[in-house]
């Protein structure tokens, strides 16, 4: 007769110390837990419940601007620093950790519309609405973890006058260059006072430029002609324009995929592009009920953050076209401009009511030291979650939010005018010549043309 005997080495399973975890087997035979999968459907449940019982996005306000904030830049070199700049002509570096003001820089004689920082972030770059470029000194990291702010206003170490006023200014990510946009594309050397070139197509303002993170010679720009254009600085010309409904208020690319870029447009829509290939967008995000005003992709590239003339903030996924989050408040007035922070956990929103708000860019995410019980715990709940994340009560629970007044109401009301078109559309359609009117697509639909 054959006897199994069950033998464990005393050694294994005697605890060092009083506080040790006892150790113990698991049989994941499927035979012997018939309710495995109810028990984990319950599990996902609970998880999905307590997600929104712990969301509490919002973190702080950093107020100190006594006007609207026009613009902000991250500095590449620091985690916890974050620059803004007013319609007064006000610009402060915001210690982010402690929520308060590190330095300012005074001289600029109206709005700020464009701030950016070198690739090692020891110098900021402003420009605005007075025609002038400015170029600041920043603090080093160690006096900014000092408690003192004795050395609050700065001097800038150049100033370049332009002929125009200018609406923006972004930097390489890999080299000295600048550029700077308004009535033209100007293309600055922090040596130089006078632009090394400049690029012109059109005759309307330029609105918002940015450099691709992977190819430095290579950037994007918006225009109030509503149009998208590519320029490479080997080139004494611009490459492509892209002429689209509505106007591009601002433009981010994806840092993880360079050949791709997300445009905030005007009509409550953003859409993505593969730069290769600009006649149709790879996804359009549908939420906003009002234009989109900025937009700033997080350093992961899986996701970035809107923020919109109807007074929220809301994070899609790169690939998604409904947004994951929305986040609100009953003060925060129309936002100006988003930033990701740099290790992408947490999100900056600069309104027209002077302040900025620091939120989590996951809602329920638990601040401070998590220990490594809590985080596989976390691990667990978010993958049995994501198991049963397409049955209906999960997904109901998982997708409620909140929603102020009148973003509700004007969601409806936007829903209801989607499907009159349709309706529209779909009668010509069916009273027309077979082939008259073909379909067309939502992702082709907001673009004219394409221009080389």
């Amino acid at each position: 007769m054959k006897v199994k005997v069950i033998s464990r080495s005393t050694d294994e399973f005697t605890r060092e110390r009083s506080q040790d975890l006892q150790r113990v087997f698991h049989n994941f035979d499927p035979n012997l837990r018939t309710q495995e999968k109810a028990v984990e459907y319950v599990r996902a449940l609970n998880a999905a419940k307590l997600e929104k019982i712990f969301a509490r996005p919002f973190i702080g306000a950093m107020d100190g601007h006594r006007d609207s904030v026009s613009c902000m830049a991250k500095n590449p070199n620091h985690l916890k620093g974050i620059f803004s700049g007013s319609m007064d002509g006000d610009i402060r570096l915001w210690d982010i950790a402690s929520r308060r003001t590190v330095c300012e820089f005074t001289g600029h004689k109206g709005a700020v519309r464009g701030l950016t920082a070198s690739t090692d972030g020891r110098i900021l770059v402003s420009c605005g609405s007075d025609c002038t470029v400015r170029l600041w000194s920043v603090p080093i990291a160690t006096a900014m973890e000092s408690d003192g702010t004795s050395d609050s206003s700065n001097k800038p170490l150049a100033v370049h006058v332009s002929k125009n006023a200018l609406w923006a200014a972004d930097h390489q990510w890999d080299g000295d260059l600048f550029a700077t946009a308004g009535a033209q594309v100007d293309i600055w050397d922090h040596n130089r006072s006078q632009p090394v070139k400049s690029f012109e197509w059109g005759s309307d303002t330029v609105i918002s430029v940015r450099f691709n993170p992977g190819e430095p010679n290579i950037l994007a720009t918006s225009a109030s002609d509503r149009s998208i254009t590519m320029y490479d600085l080997r080139m004494d010309s611009p490459a492509r324009k892209l002429i689209m409904r509505t106007r591009t208020n601002s433009i981010s690319w994806n840092p993880m995929e360079p050949m791709n870029f997300t445009a905030a447009n005007e009509d409550c829509n953003c859409y993505s592009y593969d730069a290769r290939k600009l006649d149709e967008a790879k996804c359009v995000h549908k939420d906003h009920v009002s234009a989109v005003l900025d937009i700033d992709y997080s350093p992961t590239g899986r996701e970035f953050v809107t923020g919109s003339y109807d007074r929220t903030v809301r994070i899609f996924q790169y690939n998604g076209g409904h947004s994951r989050e929305i986040y609100h408040t009953k003060r925060m007035q129309r936002v100006f401009c988003v930033k990701f922070s740099c290790d992408a956990s947490y999100v900056i929103s600069g309104s027209d009511d002077t302040n900025l708000r620091l939120w989590k860019a996951k809602a329920s995410e638990q601040l401070g030291v998590i220990l490594p019980r809590e985080r596989k715990k976390h691990e667990y709940m978010e993958a049995v979650k994501n198991r049963y994340k397409h049955l209906p009560e999960v997904k109901r629970i998982s997708r409620h939010r909140h929603l102020p007044r009148p973003v509700y109401k004007a969601s409806a009301l936007r829903r209801i005018m989607a499907a009159a078109e349709r309706r529209k559309e779909d009668r010509r359609r069916a009273h027309s010549t077979p082939g008259s009117m073909p379909k067309e697509s939502v992702r082709k639909r907001r673009i004219i043309k394409e221009v080389e």
